[in-house]
This record gives structure tokens, C-alpha cells and sequence, in this order.
């Protein structure tokens, strides 16, 4: 892949680095430093990219070391009201709840979430991005899943 390639899928993925980085990091001046990072490290590492068609996939997997590199170097936690908070605002009111329940999961989980029903991501690349197999995925999903169902029951929102 050449630099312009790299810079092309970069600016293609502008909304996806955004939105997985948020689903870590919260703070958007947080994601930004990582997102930044993110660019810097690619391009400087561009040569270990074997196979240009897992390039987003490779892209992705920098940008969530990034992420977590940068939550242990400044080790605050936002509380998770903050974060709800800002998710709220940018989000659609009719989503609020299934907002704060996704935000509730556990980062394990979440990120999963996140990447297969925002970003649109397969089971298979979100095995490659977190480094796991695809069965921990599907079963990162389904317990996703799951615990989203009970706590929407719980709070009235869900009805079945």
C-alpha cells in the first residue's frame, strides 16, 4: 500500500476511527489525541502492513492500542453519567436508553457491539482488529446482546 492509498482509507474512515475511539475513550479531545497517533503510527509503520486488503482492519487495531495507551498514561475514568451525557446530546432522543445500556456494557463487550452494528464490521475482521477468535466474538455479541435485552426489560424501554 502507498502513503496516498493509506491517506485515502484514513480520510474514508474519518467517522469509523471517530466513533470506535469515543466507544473507549469518551472525551472527544481524547479521541482526537489517539485518532492523531493513530495517522502518525500508521504511516510511520506502513511497511508491516502484509496484505493490503485487512489495511482498515490493521488501521483499527492501531487505533484501539492507541486508545487504551492513552487511558492507562492518563488513568482517569470518566463516569459513566459523563459519558451518557455526551452521548445524548449527539444522539437521537429516541435512542437514549439503548445508548446508555450499549455505554453500561463492559469494554469487552462493547467494543464488539460497537464495531459489528455501528461500524459495520463482520465477525471475522473484529477477530482480526481485537485479536481474538471469531468464536469469541460471536459470543462476546450474544452475551452483548443478552445483557442489552435484560436491562432494557428492567427499565421499562423493552416490552416482550
Amino acid at each position: 500500500m502507498t502513503k496516498e492509498q493509506l491517506g485515502t482509507l484514513i480520510l474514508d474512515s474519518e467517522r469509523q476511527l471517530y466513533s470506535t475511539a469515543k466507544t473507549i475513550l469518551f472525551r472527544d479531545q481524547d479521541c482526537a489525541d489517539a485518532i492523531q497517533e493513530t495517522i502518525v503510527k500508521a504511516f510511520s509503520k506502513i511497511e508491516t502492513l502484509k496484505n493490503d486488503k485487512y489495511a482498515k482492519t490493521w488501521l483499527i487495531r492501531i487505533l484501539i492500542n492507541e486508545c487504551y495507551t492513552l487511558l492507562r498514561k492518563s488513568s482517569k475514568f470518566v463516569p459513566l453519567e459523563e459519558a451518557i451525557e455526551v452521548t445524548e446530546g449527539e444522539a437521537d432522543k429516541d435512542y437514549r436508553d439503548l445508548y446508555r445500556a450499549v455505554n453500561s456494557l463492559k469494554k469487552e463487550l462493547r467494543l464488539p457491539v460497537i464495531l459489528y452494528y455501528i461500524e459495520g464490521f463482520n465477525v471475522k475482521e473484529i477477530a482480526q482488529i481485537l485479536e481474538i477468535s471469531e468464536g469469541a466474538v460471536q459470543k462476546r455479541l450474544a452475551r452483548a446482546r443478552g445483557k442489552l435485552k435484560r436491562d432494557l426489560q428492567e427499565s421499562g424501554v423493552l416490552m416482550i
